[in-house]
This record gives structure tokens, sequence and C-alpha cells, in this order.
């Protein structure tokens, strides 16, 4: 081999350092090569390789790696490996448990509330198909149209007091009996909304609605229940043209009691609240004035737009002023029951109520928001009523916070007084004269059990309210489903006579007399009863559930609960 034979292959390694070489032979004159990325010996370049030395991109293929057109058979997977994909003409096989897959039925003889809740708890794919429905016109229906009056009608239950679940079920309710099976309705405080979605490759449809106004009218909400009962019937036909004018009717629909039979209501709830803690008939009198004095203060705030914590303040003003001027005047009345009885009518048991319901269901930001309005409102009534007591104290009233409001002599004026209390609280939330009757009967029953737990028996307050509102919570949940209606109307009014009106008062009267530890003592004692009461009665309505007939209840799917995490 020549000299200048002998430096050309090394002109050629020296053009570059990270520039592999083209090919290499088995000829042993290349030994000398000395590049850190030449090919070793013995290892033949592949055939058909370019001779172009430089990489084109650094996120390049590989030589010899390319992804193979065929798949290839592999018994374990790779990091490395493509992923392997199917299609439905060639999707594995189907596992089925040993058992078999059972059947989801849901008992028709059932009310709709509870069908559509356990249909609710279900996911999309596990529920049954709709029934056939003769409300759904030959060429569909609207879908938009549909969607706005389930949102129309769960608008007025929401405004009206009913609890989030129930709200859910109802509208669900109305878009499967329109044949619209695959929506999700969500309900917050003040916002609902339904989604839509025909199938897994069509784009859903969304429409929501916000609620801005609320009113208590339990005959309107009784009337939208009635609907959607005849909606969710499939032997009943209603279009959507008759859903329509049927809910624009009840909207339409006036109130059914004037306005001066609920401030004369107002009064008299006051005055039976009085005879509850050990009044009089002067007391029974003085806390009617002052509690409708009150009713018409703040139906005149409510005119002027005035918001509900400033109502609820000055509708607090008068049965306190009225208790410290009869103390004042050194008639010898109990004028701590007075101003207890003025509070029985301004608490907030109803919101109260819903509020732990929608906790104990799992609708945790509607709870807080219900919550959150009833401390507004308490705090409207502390601030009225403390505004009172100040003055009181400062004009030199003998107020007593040490006093203890007791029961009457005569058992048969309690109860009596109990009964004439949840008489004119269910006329205070507009309900339907023929419901009155089983509330006031369940207002008395609750009642006869607190009396005999806490006075006869001894027991805790806190303990014997929980049972006598679980006692209301179980025959209001009987009731309604007996009428196919909601259970409000026969459990709101009910709990009246147990709401802490007494334990409230003495602890804002101990707070002005600048006794804080005291005071904080009775309002603790206060809110403890109220749990009490909203725990107790969505207790009675889950036991009653527990002995009713329910939907699927032979199936896997029965009752699902409304939250499985267990706390993780």
């Amino acid at each position: 081999m020549t000299d200048a034979e002998d430096r050309k292959p090394r002109s050629d390694e020296a053009r570059s350092w990270f520039t592999a070489p083209t090919g290499v032979s088995g000829d042993p004159a290349d030994s000398s090569t000395t590049s850190e990325f030449a090919v070793p010996e013995g290892l033949a370049a592949p055939r058909g390789v370019a001779t172009e030395s430089e990489t084109t991109s650094e996120f390049a293929v590989p030589k010899g790696l390319g992804v193979p057109q065929t798949p290839v058979a592999e018994s374990e997977g790779s990091a490395f490996s493509p992923p392997r994909t199917y299609s439905a003409q060639d999707a594995p096989a189907a596992f089925t448990p040993a058992t078999g897959i059972p059947l989801i039925s849901l008992t028709k003889n059932a009310p709709w509330q509870d069908r559509m809740r356990t249909m609710l708890r279900m996911p999309v794919a596990e529920r049954p198909a709709p029934e056939l429905l003769q409300k759904v016109e030959e060429e569909g229906p609207a879908v938009p149209r549909v969607l706005d009056l389930t949102l129309r009608i769960g608008e007025l239950l929401l405004a009206g007091g009913e609890g989030a679940e129930d709200v859910e079920a109802a509208m669900f309710a109305v878009c499967r009996s329109y044949g619209l099976d695959r929506c999700e309705p969500n309900v917050t405080f003040t916002l609902l909304s339904i989604s839509y979605q025909p199938s897994l490759v069509e784009d859903p449809v969304t429409a929501s609605r916000t609620v801005r106004r609320r009113g208590t009218d339990y005959t309107r909400l009784a009337a939208v229940f009635r609907l959607v009962d005849d909606l969710s019937d499939p032997d009943t036909a209603i279009s959507l043209e008759e859903a329509y004018r049927r809910l624009a009717e009840i909207r339409r629909n006036r109130h059914p009691y004037p306005g001066w039979v609920l401030t004369s209501a107002s009064g008299l709830l006051a005055g039976a609240a009085s005879v509850l803690v050990g009044g009089d008939y002067i007391v029974f009198v003085a806390a009617a004035l002052g509690a409708m004095l009150g009713d018409r203060l703040a139906w005149l705030c409510a005119g002027r737009g005035l918001p509900e914590f400033y109502q609820f303040t000055v509708a607090a003003m008068p049965p306190a002023a009225i208790g410290i001027a009869l103390t004042l005047a050194h008639v010898d009345v109990k004028a701590s029951a007075v101003v207890t009885g003025g509070l029985f009518a301004l608490l907030p048991g109803r919101a109260l109520v819903a509020g732990v319901q929608d906790g104990l269901t799992g609708f945790y930001i509607t709870a807080s928001a219900r919550l959150l309005e009833v401390m507004y409102l308490f705090v409207g009534i502390v601030v009225g009523v403390l505004i009172m007591l100040y003055v009181g104290v400062q004009l030199g009233a003998s107020l007593n916070p040490d006093a203890a409001l007791g029961i009457g002599a005569d058992p048969l004026w309690q109860i009596g007084a109990s009964m004439l209390l949840s008489l004119t609280f269910a006329v205070l939330l507009q309900q339907e004269r023929s419901t009155v009757l089983a509330v006031t009967l369940n207002g008395g029953v609750a009642w006869s059990v607190y009396g005999a737990m806490h006075y006869t028996g001894d027991l805790s307050p806190v303990a014997s309210t929980a049972v006598a509102a679980g006692l209301v919570g179980l025959f209001g949940q009987m009731l309604s489903r007996y009428r196919f209606a909601s259970a409000l109307p026969y459990t709101t009014a009910a709990i009246g006579p147990l709401l802490p009106g007494s334990a409230t008062y003495f602890g804002l009267l101990a707070i002005a007399q600048n006794q804080v530890d005291e005071g904080l003592v009775s309002l603790s004692k206060a809110a403890a009863l109220a749990m009490a009461i909203a725990i107790g009665v969505n207790l009675g309505s889950e036991i009653s559930r527990l002995f009713l007939r329910l939907p699927g209840a032979g199936s896997a799917a029965g009752r699902r609960a409304a939250k499985r995490t267990r706390g993780f």
C-alpha cells in the first residue's frame, strides 16, 4: 500500500468527529480507523442505506426501528411498544360474571320520587330504557322546549323550599316522561342546569336557569308536584302545550289566604307559643299584638325593597318592646314569655330543615348556602331583639336571664296550644286547606312526645326534641307517600312547637346584660335544638323508606346511597 493510499482514509475520517461512516467492509486494512462512531468490524451495514452521512432530524425514527405494518403477537407488553387498539368489529370478548348480570327493574307502583331518585344514582349506562309513553310526538320531542319546561318546574320547586335531591328527581322525571333519558340535572342554591346528550357521538344540549326570587307557597308547591306526577304517569297523555298551560296557571294562581289572615295567623302563632312556655291570657294577647305589629312592619319594609335581613330585624322589635314595656309598667306577667312567643313566629325553621336535609343527602354546596341564609336571618332577629333589650336595660327594666320558663299546669292546654301553633304556621306557609288538619294533628303528637319525654321522663331537651322531630318526619313522609305529594306541607308546620324560642331569648338577654358566657351557652343550646329538629325530621323520613316498598328493592341497584366515599 502506498503512502497516498494510506493517507486517504485518514483524510476521510477527519471530515467530522460526529459523522458515522456510511459503510464498512471486511478488509483488515480498515483496522486503522479511530473514530468513536465508526461501525465495529464484522458488522456489515444494511443494504439499501443511502450514502447521506448526516441525520435529518433528532426526532426522526432511528433506522431499523420502523413501526410494523402488521400487528405483532406479544406475550407481554413493553413500555416502548406501540399501543394496540381494536375496533367495534374486532372487540375483545366481554366479561360476564358467573352469577350473570342482574336485571334492573323498577316498581311502577312506587312513587315517582323514589323511581327517579334511584335512577339518578345509577350511571347513565345502567339506567333502564324509558317506557313507551304517549306524550312523545311523532317527529320526536322538541329537546329545547322539554329542557325549558324542566327548568321552569325545577325553579318553582326550588324557590318553594324543596330539597335539592327532590328537585333533581322532579327534573329527571319530566325529561324522562318525554323520552329524554340521557339527561343530567344539576341543582344549586341559585342555579339550575340540565344537560342532554342524545348519543355518545352527538353534541350535548345544555340549558340553565337562575332562581332570583323565593316565596313560601306550599299550595303552589303541591300543584307542581301533581303536574310532575301526571307527567310521569305512563297512562296519562299530556303534550308539551298542555304542560306549559298548566304550569302557567300554577304561576298565575293567587295565594289561598289574604294578607289580613296571614297577619292574624302570625299573632295567634306568637300567642300559642307564649302559652307553651307558661304564659297566661294577658301574655297571649300581648304576644299576639307584638307579632302582628312586627308582621305589618316587615310587610312595609318588603314593599320598600329592603332585604330580608332588615325585615327580620324590624319584625323582632315589637314583641321585645311590648315585653319590656310590661316590665317597666310593673305588670305581673311573664315578660320573657311575650318575647319568646314573638320569636317563634320569626325563627326560620323551614330553611333550617331544608339546609340540613341537603347536607345529609350529599348536596353540600346547596346546604352551605341554605345554612348561611339561616345564619343571616337569625342574626337579623338577634340584632332586633338586642336593640330593644339594651334599651330596656338602660331604662331600668328588671329582666332576669336566669329565670326558667316552665310548662303550664294543664297538659291539655299545652297540647291545644301546640296544635294552634301548627295550624297558624300552616296558614303562614300558604298550605292547602286539605293538609291543614293533618299537619295540625302531627304537631300535637310531636309536642305530646316531647312533653312526655322531657317534663315527665326528665330526659334531655335535645334528645326529646330529636325523637319528636323524628316522628314528625316519619308521619309526614307516610302522608306524602299516601297522597303522592311533597313531604314539606306535612312536616314543616308540625315542627313549630319544637323551635328553640326560649333558649334564643335567654341567650340574647344574657349578652345584653354583659353575661357573655351564659349567653353563648344558651345560644349553643338553641343551635343544638335546631340541629336536633332538622336531623330528626330527615332521619324520620329515611326510616320511613326502610319499611315502605322501594323501587328495585330486589335488584342489585336498589336505593343507592347519596355518597359512597365513607370519608376518604
